[in-house]
């Protein structure tokens, strides 16, 4: 089984270049993680050429995990009154040059809150994985309601039958507005950990900063060392767990990565040189 691990977004990450007050490049993240999470497209859907721009900067073997448009999962908000198969037939144009290179490693559709486990959802399960394709998705649950005792397992069992990752989410643990970490194998080439950190008191924090409040939390060694378990012990074992770190409103998303890459033992080939000078990350 293979690991591999990145972060949502390349830019904010500046322990990966010794500290500077700067974006990070792909190219430079690119060095050091072999995928990343791009959230872009839950916004706007990108042109082809933007995509396949990103493509220049990094190895064949690199990979994008890239967020469904906010049309497709379902949010509600301004501007969203494209027709949702027109929405499909975009975001699959977008992504094309990466499903012609290998370097999509799936769709996330990180549903909202008030996306229940209800029969109308479930059947909007079935939509989406007609609307996509062949493409591989994942998705991501945010009510307790498709993942509680005695029905996680069912909802398990269905994103299975429907070739769809059910991505492990981990939170702030026991709050009504979190949901458990589930860690199952849905589909037998990938598995997903997206971790959001146990900010409790952020995570319902209201205000301006919400957002990054809710994700300002850095793991310890022993909750790493909890999650390196969790992916050893995962039976049946997929082909690859991706572990994407959420973590970065206060820029720990990439010293975890780094440090649970140590822990595992894990070593990333094919990725791009890393410059002479040897940081040091910790």
């Amino acid at each position: 089984m293979k690991v591999t691990l990145g972060t949502t977004t390349w830019t904010e990450h500046p322990v990966l270049i010794d500290g500077a007050s700067r974006p990070v490049t792909l190219a430079e993240y690119a060095a050091y993680f072999p995928v990343v999470e791009v959230d872009t497209f839950f916004y706007a859907i990108p042109n082809t050429a933007t995509v396949a721009q990103w493509l220049t900067n990094v190895p064949a073997s690199f990979q994008f995990l890239i967020k469904a448009n906010r049309v497709m999962t379902r949010h509600q908000g301004p501007n969203d009154d494209l027709p949702l198969e027109e929405a499909f037939a975009r975001y699959r144009d977008a992504v094309a040059p990466l499903v012609a290179t290998g370097q999509l490693k799936a769709v996330l559709f990180q549903f909202p809150p008030y996306f229940t486990a209800i029969p109308e959802n479930i059947d909007y399960l079935q939509t989406v994985r007609h609307l996509m394709g062949g493409l591989p998705v994942a998705v991501e649950f945010r009510h307790a309601s498709w993942l509680a005792p005695g029905v996680a397992k069912s909802t398990a069992d269905f994103c299975a039958d429907l070739g769809l990752t059910l991505v492990a989410a981990d939170e702030p643990h026991q709050l009504t507005t979190s949901v458990p970490f589930y860690l199952a194998t849905t589909t037998p080439s990938l598995a997903i950990l997206r971790l959001h950190g146990r900010n409790k008191a952020g995570w319902n924090h209201p205000g301006p900063n919400w957002r990054r409040e809710r994700t300002n939390y850095r793991y310890s060694v022993d909750e790493l060392k909890q999650f390196q378990v969790a992916i050893e012990q995962l039976t049946p074992a997929p082909a690859e767990v991706c572990v994407i770190f959420n973590n970065n409103s206060n820029r720990d998303a990439a010293p975890n990565a780094l440090q649970l890459q140590k822990l595992m033992g894990i070593h990333f080939s094919g990725l791009n040189p890393q410059p002479p000078k040897q940081l040091s990350l910790f």
